[in-house]
């Protein structure tokens, strides 16, 4: 099993956009997210133009240019950290969810220059020192991986309130070790009851019985604690620190 529920994995280190100052997916952001309790951090992961890897969530930068479009000092002069700089700074018993984002020029590009082919041996070294998985809306990625990266574990992350069934059945299918669904997939506290949507706790139940693992991505504090409450194995989240007390909450009680 990767997971020890509940989790608490920082997104994009301590949150999406700027937390406390700091820009997301940057070194800074990712050693916060582990000083305020995270055990794990997602980081985003695309190619440059010079087929190096940067940590970034978005297509293009702020100002409309697009990273694989750009050689990677470029990227780099404008905040964007490079893989190998987050590396440094992320410690070797803190697990990575290294969430690849491929590009439209993979589809056409050369195979040893597709964002895959330039991730394996960074999977390979990473795998030997710490827990790992990696996850991606795009099921080619979790199909590269069985074949380049053996052993190394894949969660498929369907898209935005995508329905729980296709999510844990297709998650499933691949033979992924973890399913990682939206937490508006779920069904967000307070929001009324969906005819037709499975609870919490039906959901984790059967994906644990098909061998699944379950993680969410973004939840609140308030829907961190409910979910593990419900078995969930762990959470990808914007407010680490909140998150870290909310688990402790119901761990206590």
């Amino acid at each position: 099993m990767i997971f020890t529920p509940t989790e608490v994995i920082g997104h994009r280190g301590s949150g999406r956009g700027t937390v406390d100052g700091l820009a997301e997916n940057t070194p800074g952001s990712f050693a916060a997210a582990v000083a305020a309790g995270a055990t794990w951090v997602e980081v985003d992961v695309r190619r440059s133009a010079d087929d190096v890897l940067m940590v970034y969530h978005n297509a293009a930068l702020p100002d409309g240019r697009f990273v694989v479009d750009l050689p990677a000092e470029e990227s780099r002069a404008a905040g964007v950290a490079t893989l190998d700089e987050v590396l440094e700074v992320v410690p070797p018993h803190i697990g990575l969810d290294i969430d690849v984002k491929t590009v439209l020029e993979d589809a056409v590009d050369a195979p040893g220059r597709r964002t895959m082919a330039l991730l394996t041996p960074y999977l390979k070294r990473q795998a030997r020192s710490r827990r790992l998985f990696v996850c991606s809306f795009d099921p080619s990625v979790i199909l590269a991986v069985r074949e380049e990266a053996p052993g190394v574990a894949t969660a498929w992350m369907p898209f935005v309130r995508n329905p729980l069934d296709q999510a844990v059945a297709g998650a499933a299918g691949m033979g992924c070790e973890v399913v990682a669904i939206d937490a508006r997939s779920f069904g967000l506290a307070g929001e009324p009851e969906r005819p037709g949507r499975r609870s919490v706790e039906d959901t984790v139940e059967l994906a644990h019985r098909a061998g699944l693992q379950v993680v969410s991505w973004c939840p609140d504090p308030v829907d961190s604690a409910r979910f593990a409450a419900a078995g969930m194995d762990a959470v990808v989240v914007d407010d680490v620190p909140g998150t870290v007390r909310a688990l402790a909450a119901v761990a206590a009680g």
